[in-house]
This record gives C-alpha cells, structure tokens and sequence, in this order.
C-alpha cells in the first residue's frame, strides 16, 4: 500500500471525504522508537471530535484518533470481480429479497418493512435500500415501533463490501445503539458450472412445495405455522429438493438424507436450505442437491447463480469455494438495542 509522494508520507484525506473509500496508516503505539503501524481500509463513515470511523468490507467498524495517522488518502471502489456473472448490489439486494419475502410488509420511504411471525430474520427486518423519507434516527423509531407492535424483535438488514453498499448506515445504526448481531456473504457464481457436478441426480425428487419428510430435515423449521409455508413458498419459480433416506419408500414422512431450495428468478438461481443428515454427510449429497436444482433452474432459462453463507461455516465455504462461487459483498443484521 502506497502512501509516500517524493518519499514522504502524508495524510490527504479530510472530513469532506467522509462517505469515500480510504486507506489509512496509523501508529499503534506512542509513537517513539521503534513505533509500529497498521493499516485499515474502508469507507470513511465519520470524523468528529478528532477521531475518524472507518467501516471495512466485513461491516467491522474501526475507530482511530486523528493525531495517530501518519498516511491516508482516498482509494478507488474494488476492483470489479474477474470471475462469474456481473452483477450489482441493487440487483443481487432485490433477486435476494424476493426469494425470503414476508408475510406482511409496509414501505417506509424506500424502506421495506417485512414481517413474518419471526421465521428467519431475512422476512422479519427492514430492508433500506434507499431514503426512508425522514432523518434515519426518526425512521429507526417508526421501525422499532413497528415491529414492537407485532411482538418482534427490530431488525435491519445491511450491507457492505461492494460499490453502493451501506456503509454509512452500518455506522449510523451504530450510533444509534443497533448492535450487528448476525453477517453472512452473498456469494455469485456461473450456474452452468454447479449443474455440471458429477453427481447422480436420480436419486432426487424436486417438488413444487416441501412435504412432511423435507420440513422433518429443515432445521429452522421450528415453529410450525402458516407464515413458515408462505416464506419457504415466496419467488418467482420455487423448487424444493429431496434425496430420501435409507428408508426409502418404507417410511415417506421420516427425515430426507438431503435437501435444497431453489429460487429462480429470471437469469438469477438462489440456493438456500441445503442441508444434509449428520450420518449421511461426506458422501456428495450437497453436491448432488446442488446439482439437481441447477439443472433444473438452467431448463428454466437462468445463467448466474447466487447463496448466502454466514462466515463462521467453514465446512459450506469450502464447498461453495469448490464450486466456483464467490464473495460479492455481505450482509448484516442489525439489532435495536
């Protein structure tokens, strides 16, 4: 990282560049001999009181007191990706929204508040993709009202990592005492790609909605209810998959060896709910349930394929790695505090 101009360093950034990617240099400790440094780059999301917040791309806010840079200067947006489909995040933010779509729902601005008796906290949290027509600590108390009067906890949902993401509001959020409680990546990939695993798809069954054995597999399936169908049921061109387990069809309500869902959406399949038995895992199934649905989705005229995994789920990031997805940016939820 290069801060010098004729070999010296310098600081050219400002708060008039609040809102502008930076990178930073910054002492770590008193600044005598033997000083040591460290950089941060991100989006410059305030400067007061002499002391600027950086939010970086994980949605990890950094703090630094001005009288310890030595460097900074504003950076160009990331490089665009050199591998899968092109895509923005206002796109991938709607593709996304309409494969979790709620129960209830009420536009505050260009906010979308959603609602769905709490099944998965992408249908039960604020969507801001633009001005909720009102200052954002007013519009934070209209959610919270919201959704205290549905008895749900207030959540909103982020992003950051990617050109005209969210940044600022991650950190007026904070501001405003929100707390990150969840982040996961969006990850993009070529979807002619997943469909051509080497996997023996007879061995799954896809349907248009999911029966016993499948919700019997589904983890989040907790709390039975209308609300948990109607979610799992949202999208364009929903697809459920299932490999059965060794009972085969002995037993056709006992829990699946695998499942998926698949949500197409003009050239954008989503993957999500693939999940397999404990016992039955290391031998394909993911792959397999993958597979199918990509098939399927690419009858249906989809070219670009796109999941959501949280961070700490080391075991999904390598296969997804291995399919050829990813990151395009993440995404956050946000907690009222």
């Amino acid at each position: 990282m290069e801060f010098t101009i004729g070999g010296r360093l310098e600081v050219r950034i400002t708060p008039a560049d609040v809102g502008k990617r930076v990178s930073v240099r910054r002492r770590t400790d008193g600044g005598g001999a033997g000083a040591e440094f460290t950089d941060a780059v991100g989006v410059l999301t305030s400067w007061n009181n002499g002391v600027l917040s950086i939010t970086r791309k994980s949605g990890e806010s950094v703090h630094i007191v001005e009288s310890s840079l030595v460097a900074g200067k504003v950076v160009p947006a990331a490089p665009a990706r050199r591998r899968g489909p092109a895509a923005s995040f206002g796109e991938l933010a709607s593709v996304t929204a309409r494969a979790w779509q709620p129960v209830e729902s009420e536009a505050l601005g260009d906010w979308r508040l959603r609602a769905a008796g709490g099944f998965t906290r992408r249908a039960n949290s604020a969507l801001p993709l633009g001005d909720p027509g009102l200052p954002v600590g007013e519009a934070l108390g209209r959610v919270r009202d919201w959704y205290e009067e549905r008895g749900l906890p207030a959540y909103v949902q982020t992003a950051t990592g990617a050109e005209g993401t969210q940044e600022l509001l991650c950190a007026e959020l904070e501001r405003h005492g929100w707390r990150r409680e969840v982040s996961a990546e969006v990850r993009i990939a070529a979807l002619a790609p997943v469909g051509d695993l080497e996997a023996d798809v007879r061995a799954v069954r896809l349907t248009r909605e999911p029966d016993a054995a499948w919700l019997a597999r589904y983890q989040r399936f907790s709390t039975p209810g209308p609300h948990v169908l109607r979610v799992l049921g949202s999208g364009p061109s929903v697809w459920f998959a299932t490999v059965p387990g060794d009972t085969g069809d002995a037993d056709p309500d006992a829990p699946p060896a695998a499942i998926g869902r698949c949500v197409v959406d003009g050239r954008w399949a989503g993957f999500m709910a693939v999940e397999v038995a404990p016992e039955q895992r290391r031998r394909g199934l993911a792959t397999t349930v993958m597979a199918a649905l990509a098939r399927r989705a690419l009858d249906e005229g989809a070219s670009a394929a796109w999941l959501q995994v949280e961070e700490d789920n080391e075991g999904a990031r390598a296969l997804y790695d291995g399919m050829g997805f990813a990151a395009h940016h993440r995404y956050h939820h946000y907690r009222s505090a």
